[in-house]
């Protein structure tokens, strides 16, 4: 027994002095009154910020009628809420989650399942692409290569190889008779908010078709209207056969979905998958309101108006601060901005002197990720505060 103190809360994160205690649209409260402009979201979770009423409203209502009943019993929400994201996707049907990783590890499942049911249960191999993060289990940590999520953890999940991201041919090289598929994220978000080329994304679904494998996207943070349509895979063309989702899906509330087409999820029968708590009538009723918000007039246009709005912001600004910025990129409100060092820093600068609360990323990208409610004056007050804050930062000194 060691005799080394630890928290109560597991020691796994590296938590920063902001303590929220409340949230306000696109604000946040710390227990000492402060306040922070939250282009974090809760790393693009809550996609109609913080307190919104129609998903306040939702929670009530619901809260107050029933909340968990298990799968065991037929269920009039989910098969309603399914129904709604079944006419809004490329899907057929929909197993819902508690988070994205699960959602993740219900993609896997299916896509091992669709060729087990084929009869070659041997592909069972996908393939999946440098700095790609697709969860915290074991299965999902076996879907990426980088060590700081896989290391202690051996021995991980088989059946994953792994390719550079944007490399086509570095992707087909790897398939061979045991390959099931391709995972991927359409625009990776931790590893930089880089998204996938046309050519790189057409590709594999031309030859996932012409080889009767299966494309599988992670949407856990690019779906849900974050980068200006429904889901990513939408700005090329393509459709994928299997796909998760999470993060705004619930708007802050703890809920995530895989969807499928009928062919792809054909060999998910009775007892090949489950979840106690996925789908229960509250996740419902919240993915429900915030399918409302998101399907009406005009939010999808104002999350690409908006979107445009800090790009050209931040295209404006980095000259200013040519030392420190590099570039701009991604799509709609998923927006990376590069720096020319380590951003940690720069993203705890900001936080704690500028009361600007962002995202660090791969690729020495600052993740910027406000509630997709996000106005014009909030960005305005983004900028101003990006801005003080870069003629404030102390650049490392090089070693």
């Amino acid at each position: 027994m060691s005799d080394k103190p630890i928290t109560p809360l597991m020691p796994v994160y590296p938590r920063c002095d902001v303590r929220p205690v409340r949230g306000e649209g696109c604000y946040l409260i710390g227990e000492r009154g402060e306040r922070y402009l939250d282009f974090a979201s809760g790393i693009a979770v809550n996609a109609l910020g913080h307190g919104h009423p129609v998903l306040v409203k939702a929670i009530a209502e619901q809260a107050a009628t029933l909340m968990h009943v298990s799968n065991l019993y037929g269920s009039p929400q989910g098969e309603a809420y399914a129904q709604r994201l079944v006419d809004a996707t490329f899907a057929d049907t929909v197993f819902f989650t508690n988070s994205g990783a699960e959602a993740v590890e219900c993609a896997i499942k299916t896509a091992r399942r669709y060729h087990y049911a084929n009869g070659n249960p041997e592909r069972g191999t996908l393939i999946t692409f440098n700095n790609a993060f697709h969860g915290r289990t074991l299965g999902t940590i076996s879907a990426t290569n980088q060590p700081k999520m896989r290391d202690g953890f051996e021995p991980l999940l088989p059946g994953f190889r792994y390719a550079p991201f944007n490399d086509l041919d570095a992707a087909l090289s790897q398939v061979d008779l045991n390959t099931a598929g391709f995972l991927l994220e359409p625009v990776q978000g931790e590893g930089g908010l880089l998204p996938a080329t046309p050519e790189f994304l057409k590709g594999l679904r031309a030859f996932a078709d012409k080889h009767g494998l299966l494309l599988v996207l992670d949407e856990v943070q690019s779906g849900f209207a974050r980068t200006g349509k429904m889901y990513a895979y939408e700005h090329y063309g393509i459709t994928p056969d299997i796909m998760a989702t999470a993060k705004g899906i619930g708007g802050g509330f703890p809920m995530g979905a895989c969807l499928a087409t009928a062919e792809a999820a054909k060999g998910m029968v009775f007892g090949t998958h489950g979840s106690t708590y996925g789908g229960n009538p509250l996740a419902m009723a919240v993915g429900s309101a915030v399918l409302d918000v998101v399907q009406g007039e005009g939010f999808l246009d104002h999350v690409n108006a908006m979107g445009d709005r800090i790009r050209a912001s931040l295209e404006q600004l980095i000259p200013n601060h040519d030392e420190l910025f590099d570039s701009v990129r991604g799509l709609g409100l998923m927006i990376g901005l590069r720096l020319k060092v380590e951003p940690r820093d720069f993203v705890a600068h900001l936080r704690d002197n500028h009361g600007l609360l962002t995202v660090s990323g791969g690729d020495n990208i600052v993740r910027i990720l406000p509630p997709l409610v996000v106005e014009e004056s909030h960005i305005a007050e983004f900028i101003e505060k990006l801005s003080a804050g870069a003629a404030s930062y102390k650049l490392p000194v090089p070693a």
